[in-house]
């Protein structure tokens, strides 16, 4: 359900019949746009008039571009909430666009996508766009402002933003200002000149006041505008203009109070009731007003306000909705208090039954919350879940709920589950399963006959279903996979056929568990069954990103058909709206797997092509990795590690396992280029050891240990590799994992080849061969290089797999490898050659030194010669080389 939008608050104020024209701030203003600035800033305090000067600046535009499209948010405490703020936000784009945008209703995937989609759709808009965001000193979530932030990095040439706020927002000003990307305007600018003061008196007076009096006024109000409204408010009753103006003295909190005084004092007293009675809306409306005074006349009380310019700011062209002059409210809400929290209370809770008749329940919620009046503000929060949580405003129901009294809480099952949710977002996880036991009881209480505060509907019909999802959300938390398991399948035991939500998130609870215990067929199954309850839902986003999951689990499995034909499914569904982005990224690792470098490079293409920073960010990563294996493949190693630096930059862990971490992907690359040190490094860092007892978490990196291992060379290092790998291949077998499996053979391969086992080694080989061919497993044997190449060069001899390992062996020679081995700088000698001959046979050195009848420190300066003249170190390593050269 998408969330509700207040039309009002997309509002672009127009210019006020009577306002002084300021052309030189509109001319400034002009100039910055021209410019091609990114932003606009109007920083000032109350009454300095930034929303006028905007508002007047947008319809000088609009005389000069009429295909000017502007979108405007008028800001509020309540707007703190991300999915909030960006609902309205997507609304502003649309009233500018006069059209959707390519977010539809759903905002709630990520920030991310939801602006870099706002950012394609205005790339390819003809019109300039300008958006406002007005009051921007409400906002103090850090990510709404990086949310500004980004649009501000990203924003084309066509689009300008424009901020007015109370105070310098946290937003890169600095950088914007080095760049010459930022115009501002300031109190210092704001304030009135002489001559503007002097207009303005006229025309709010229609009285010509004197030179002196004129520059007197503006003396004392220092060119501020809200002073001088005021006091021209008062002067129209003065018979004395030059005494009022002299005893017009002191600060501006002091100039409110008295000139408020002066205009309640004298206007009639149901005019001073209808002010303070109304003054706790943030907006009025007849309707609305008339809810609060008991009256009937609101529309035509809040017209003759207008009229009399008593600080009313129309929101609509219909004027049917207003609001209060900032300033105004806060000087009437203090009046209001002087009759009481009772009096005051009794207002709010009028206006949240006015909300809640007329279909705005957040609003009913902060009325019935600042009228005190909790049980009111609990039965509608409670009615309000569903959509809120369907819409992800999770900021919001949060704020909710810290407000209200645990004693009222606690009389509510659902707001109990709900509260052992928020200890859950905070981390106070020992908080968590006392509240969702004490919720479970009451509902099973009730059942019984016993008795609780939580009114019938959707959040209680499945709260049992929520509190299982919960403590599997903390079982998640602790690592306890059992747990997890545990209570997602006693979740959906409990979910109704209809309840697709909590079918598909018990589902994918159910796939993590299988995921990272290493069971990836019963992950795949899960998670698979998650995206369809997920569509169902209408969650069609959250159910497209399954695919790289999915897709993440069929590699390891060695289904790499599956995998492709999964993300060209998904591509298809996606059409270009996010999260196409990540689709492409991932099905170029699988079109990289399978050789085809080509099509992959184009798939990550497609990626940038789709928006500056197009990813989601759980997932921005993918893309960097994707860029580091294909750079890979080309042979830029240091390229390659570049782009996996970007990559470590931008993942973030969450509940998704790492199955192929970053840092061992640049270790195996340091492996190739024999920057061994840097990889022992990542190796201890991770406590990995060749005894180790391998799981699925921990396989990719017991792999590239191997790998180090095998590089290392000595006959100790080699031998632990072997275990290792014995170890591993049994561990993927009994797990299905046929990719993973296909690596290890060949490691084994490998390491039986550096220890001269031909035969074991080209057992190892056929066996990874057998694997790989039906799935065009292609690109794990490229990437072993010119090892690779000598090991099928005595395969192709051997006859086994011959086309495959035909193609293999012609991709590797296409790619630059080179089996051959360099000749050696000084030939052996004879008595030298007889030696080489007899190291490759199992006789020890004091045997061989017997049968050539030769003394032991004889037979070893042999050896070292040996050693040297074929530039290894130690005897296995001698007879590998001499096996290349055709010396044995």
């Amino acid at each position: 359900m998408a969330m509700q939008v207040l039309a009002t608050k997309l509002f672009v104020p127009l210019p006020r019949t009577q306002a002084v024209p300021r052309p030189r701030l509109t001319r400034k203003l002009d100039a910055g746009a021209a410019a091609g600035r990114r932003l606009t800033l109007i920083s000032a305090p109350a009454g300095f008039g930034k929303t006028t000067v905007l508002s007047e600046w947008i319809a000088a535009c609009r005389l000069a571009d009429p295909d000017l499209r502007v979108g405007w948010v008028s800001l509020e405490e309540s707007d703190n909430d991300p999915i909030r703020f960006l609902t309205y936000l997507v609304a502003a784009f649309d009233a500018a666009h006069g059209s959707a945008t390519s977010t539809g209703d759903d905002v709630t995937r990520s920030m991310e996508w939801t602006l870099t989609a706002l950012v394609n759709d205005v790339t390819h808009h003809a019109n300039r766009i300008l958006l406002v965001l007005d009051d921007f000193q409400l906002i103090e979530d850090t990510s709404i402002r990086d949310a500004v932030t980004f649009l501000l990095d990203h924003s084309p040439p066509n689009l300008h933003i424009a901020i007015a706020s109370r105070s310098d927002p946290l937003l890169p000003l600095a950088r914007l200002r080095a760049r010459d990307e930022l115009t501002e305007l300031r109190a210092t600018d704001l304030r009135f000149t002489p001559d503007e003061v002097a207009e303005f008196l006229t025309l709010a007076t229609g009285m010509a006041l004197s030179p002196g009096d004129i520059a007197a006024l503006e003396a004392r109000t220092e060119g501020w505008i809200a002073g001088l409204q005021l006091a021209a408010l008062s002067l129209r009753e003065r018979p004395d203009v030059s005494e009022f103006v002299t005893a017009f003295t002191g600060s501006n909190r002091f100039v409110i109070d008295y000139l408020i005084e002066e205009v309640l004092e004298r206007a009639p007293n149901h005019v001073r009731e209808f002010l303070c009675q109304t003054a706790i809306l943030d907006r009025l409306s007849g309707p609305l007003c008339d809810a609060i005074t008991g009256n009937s006349d609101g529309t035509e009380m809040l017209a003759a306000l207008e009229r009399a310019n008593l600080f009313v700011v129309p929101l609509d062209d219909q004027r049917k909705w207003y609001r209060y002059h900032h300033l105004f409210a806060d000087v009437l809400q203090a009046r209001l208090l002087a009759h009481g929290v009772a009096h005051v209370n009794a207002l709010h809770i009028r206006a949240s039954d006015w909300f809640e008749r007329s279909g705005s329940p957040e609003e009913a919620v902060r009325h019935a919350l600042a009228g005190s009046d909790f049980p009111r503000a609990a039965r509608v929060i409670e009615s309000t879940i569903p959509s809120v949580r369907k819409s992800r405003q999770d900021a919001t129901l949060l704020g909710w709920l810290a407000l209200l009294p645990p004693s009222v809480i606690d009389s509510r099952p659902v707001l109990r589950v709900f509260a052992a949710w928020a200890s859950l977002v905070a981390g106070d996880i020992a908080a968590v399963e006392p509240q969702l036991a004490a919720a479970e009881q009451q509902f099973n209480s009730a059942v019984d006959g016993g008795a609780h505060e939580s009114e019938p509907g959707e959040e209680l019909n499945s709260l049992l279903v929520t509190i299982a999802l919960y403590r599997g959300a903390v079982a998640m938390a602790l690592g306890d996979m059992s747990a997890i398991r545990t209570h997602a399948q006693h979740a959906l035991d409990m979910a109704t056929p209809d309840d697709h939500l909590g079918r598909g998130a018990a589902a994918g609870m159910l796939g993590l568990a299988a995921w990272v215990s290493g069971d990836l067929e019963a992950g795949v199954g899960a998670f698979r069954e998650s995206a369809r309850n997920l569509r169902r839902a209408g969650n069609h986003f959250d159910a497209l990103s399954t695919t790289m999951v999915v897709a993440d689990m069929l590699l390891a499995l060695g289904l790499l058909e599956e995998a492709q034909s999964g993300y060209d499914l998904a591509l298809r569904e996606a059409d270009g709206n996010p999260p196409a982005a990540d689709l492409h990224a991932g099905l170029s690792e699988v079109l990289r797997q399978r050789d085809q470098p080509e099509a992959a490079a184009e798939q990550l293409a497609a990626a940038v092509a789709l928006g500056n920073g197009a990813f989601s960010h759980e997932h921005q990563y993918r893309w960097s990795v994707g860029m580091a294996g294909v750079t890979r493949s080309e042979g830029d190693m240091e390229g390659a590690l570049g782009f996996l630096t970007a990559a470590e930059m931008q993942y973030r862990r969450g509940f998704f396992p790492e199955a192929r971490p970053i840092g061992g992907l640049k270790a195996r690359i340091w492996i190739t280029q024999h920057r061994h040190a840097d990889a022992w490094a990542w190796v201890v860092e991770q406590a990995l050891s060749s005894s180790d007892e391998p799981t699925y978490l921990s396989e990719f990196g017991h792999i590239t240990l191997a790998r180090l291992l095998i590089a290392e060379g000595t006959n100790e290092a080699v031998n632990d590799a072997e275990a290792l790998l014995t170890r591993l291949a049994h561990a993927a077998k009994l797990g299905k994992r046929t990719g993973s499996l296909s690596e290890i053979l060949i490691l084994q391969a490998l390491a039986r080849q550096t220890q001269a086992q031909t035969k074991l080694a080209l057992e190892s080989l056929e066996q990874a061969l057998i694997l790989a061919e039906p799935e065009g497993h292609i690109r794990v044997f490229l990437d072993e290089g010119a090892p690779m190449l000598r090991l099928l060069r005595t395969a192709a001899g051997a006859g086994i797999q011959p086309d495959f390992v035909r193609m293999l062996s012609q991709s590797l020679r296409n790619a630059g490898e080179n089996d051959a081995i360099a000749p050696m700088a000084e030939p052996l000698s004879e008595r030298e050659q007889g030696v080489l001959r007899l190291l490759a046979t199992e006789l020890s050195g004091p045997e061989i030194a017997r049968q050539l009848h030769i003394s032991l420190n004889t037979m070893r300066t042999h050896t070292k010669h040996i050693f040297l003249k074929l530039e290894v170190n130690n005897r296995r390593a001698a007879v590998r080389r001499a096996e290349s050269l055709g010396l044995i």
